[in-house]
């Protein structure tokens, strides 16, 4: 596709290994980096994005799972903002198939946390009747970063978070040993209490939750 194409082309004239190197260091060498920094990141998809709307409109999905499939980190963000710009309220049932791919496939803290809330998030607000199944399928999944996908994805609800939902699964998850999970546990309790302060501090204190969770559910609550 001619956008993608361009895309990489545009990342390519703008590469700088200099600054490569310590975002690969700092994603711990999961990924390769153009080495191109946020705000010039942004800045080139907009530029090129511009040039080819009508193509990415038409052919969202396909573009960004091509994305995915690439190698440098940058093309895998573009592919997320695609992703949320161009499906934003005009999700499919059957999106949650490419949700799932995206969160599963070159899997780190950055994406599955992006696709967790503006894109599992919206697709859930969209077709609230999916949830239970999405959830459930999610949380019993032995991929850690579905679970922490599905800890993660009412972090924008705020009063519409279904707490009840959330509570079960924090508590589901409260015994894991994996950091991201504890982090996520503790991220979303904390998001939610600045909503319902009361109902996160109770929910602590009655659970035997992990340091690290129970520490990042209370930072920022008087």
């Amino acid at each position: 596709m001619n956008f993608i194409k361009d895309l990489e082309k545009a990342f390519q004239e703008h590469s700088n290994r200099e600054n490569a190197i310590p975002m690969e260091n700092y994603m711990k060498k999961h990924f390769s980096f153009y080495g191109v920094t946020a705000i010039n990141r942004r800045l080139i998809f907009k530029t090129v994005l511009k040039q080819h709307q009508k193509e990415v409109s038409e052919n969202a999905r396909e573009i960004a799972k091509e994305l995915f499939s690439k190698k440098q980190r940058e093309l895998h963000y573009c592919g997320i903002e695609i992703l949320i710009k161009e499906l934003k309220k005009k999700y499919k049932k059957e999106d949650i198939s490419l949700i799932e791919f995206l969160i599963v496939n070159n899997s780190w803290w950055d994406s599955v946390d992006t696709i967790s809330k503006y894109i599992l998030g919206e697709y859930l607000m969209q077709f609230p009747e999916e949830t239970d199944k999405v959830v459930d399928r999610f949380s019993n999944s032995e991929n850690m970063w579905l679970n922490r996908s599905a800890i993660l994805f009412q972090l924008g609800y705020k009063q519409k978070t279904n707490s009840d939902l959330l509570f079960a699964l924090c508590q589901k998850h409260s015994d894991s040993d994996e950091f991201f999970i504890r982090k996520a546990i503790g991220w979303a309790l904390r998001e939610y209490g600045k909503t319902n302060s009361s109902a996160v501090i109770k929910f602590v204190e009655i659970n035997n939750l992990k340091p690290l969770s129970k520490k990042e559910a209370l930072k920022n609550i008087a």
